[in-house]
């Protein structure tokens, strides 16, 4: 119980002048607002942690576990398609195969996963997640070339800043002076990371243009998943790889390949699907630099793989730092 001016005491808000009452309620609804985006942006940082964990958890499978690449991408596909077909049938339809941007879609993604699998296969993953960071600025330059949209500010000062701390992070020993550290396999998972970077530019690209078409995200993502199912089953058979190692790998591998499936092959992709609807591409991909530090902290717990020179920790914080403030920049008007 309250107390108005003139000392009548207050019992409900209905005893409130109107003004006040429109205040508390606009006080309320930005509460709840900023409650909500709040929420739906720790779905957005665990849908880049998932994806943080992809090379890692994809790096150990493949060279740990010594499980076959494509039947491994082919394997888990399916089962991300058995899970999650019991809840997205109701939202695909027949006709969606008909549209040419679906199918240019999922020839992208395709490439983009064999791609990206495979680079973890050769090099660390701390370096398959560091090229990927780099996307954004690649999808400005393609967008300006083209599409001939304006290049974002200060996105060659970025791409300089990034490159350099590239070049810091796969930098070898300090004594024996600033050189790269790379051996013949790195170089080729580097490629193959590059090449993977490039397919998810135009798949960045591709996307707002699925919208345009009313493609419903549920027959995007699930067309992506049998893609790579069926394409990836079918490249295992033709290569001959040795399915039996699914049956010699232990608890612990079974585990690796439980969270590969679960988190990143379903997780990332729903989450991120779904953050973007509620926080819009801007505000999810500002925080895209936190990919990097979840790569990092798992390849030290799970593969071993540390920075181990001031040079390395130097470039992890000159790219995080570039990311972070060129992305966030994005976010306000030029």
């Amino acid at each position: 119980m309250g107390a108005s001016r003139n000392g009548a005491p207050l019992h409900s808000i209905r005893d409130l002048p109107m003004s006040k009452v429109t205040t508390l309620g606009a006080t309320r609804a930005a509460g709840r607002h900023t409650g909500f985006a709040w929420g739906w942006m720790g779905v957005a940082l665990l849908a880049h942690t998932s994806w943080g964990a992809y090379p890692v958890l994809a790096r150990y499978l493949q060279t740990v576990s010594g499980l076959p690449s494509m039947a491994l991408l082919g394997f888990g596909n399916l089962i991300a398609v058995a899970l999650l077909l019991p809840f997205v049938h109701r939202h695909i339809r027949l006709r969606h195969l008909r549209s040419p941007m679906l199918w240019a879609f999922s020839l992208v993604v395709v490439l983009r996963a064999i791609t990206n699998l495979l680079s973890a296969r050769f090099t660390l993953a701390i370096y398959v997640q560091l090229i990927t960071l780099m996307t954004p600025l690649l999808v400005a330059l393609l967008s300006a070339g083209l599409f001939r949209e304006r290049l974002p500010p200060y996105t060659w000062p970025a791409i300089g800043l990034s490159l350099l701390g590239s070049l810091l992070m796969m930098s070898g020993d300090m004594g024996g002076g600033l050189g790269l550290a790379l051996t013949s396999a790195d170089l080729l998972g580097i490629g193959l990371a590059l090449v993977s970077m490039f397919c998810l530019a135009i798949y960045m690209l591709l996307v707002p243009r699925t919208v345009k078409e009313t493609l419903p995200g549920e027959a995007v993502l699930m067309m992506q998943l049998v893609s790579l199912t069926l394409t990836c089953g079918a490249i295992s058979v033709l290569a001959g790889e040795d399915l039996g190692r699914f049956a010699a790998i232990g608890p612990r591998d079974w585990a690796v390949f439980a969270a590969f499936v679960v988190f990143v092959l379903l997780g990332a992709n729903m989450g991120q699907i779904t953050a973007l609807r509620h926080l819009g591409a801007p505000l999810v991909s500002s925080t895209m630099a936190w990919r990097l530090c979840a790569t990092l902290a798992l390849a030290a717990l799970l593969l071993g793989e540390r920075l181990t020179t001031p040079w390395q920790i130097l470039g992890t914080l000159v790219v995080l730092a570039t990311i972070t403030a060129y992305l966030w920049r994005q976010r306000r008007p030029a």
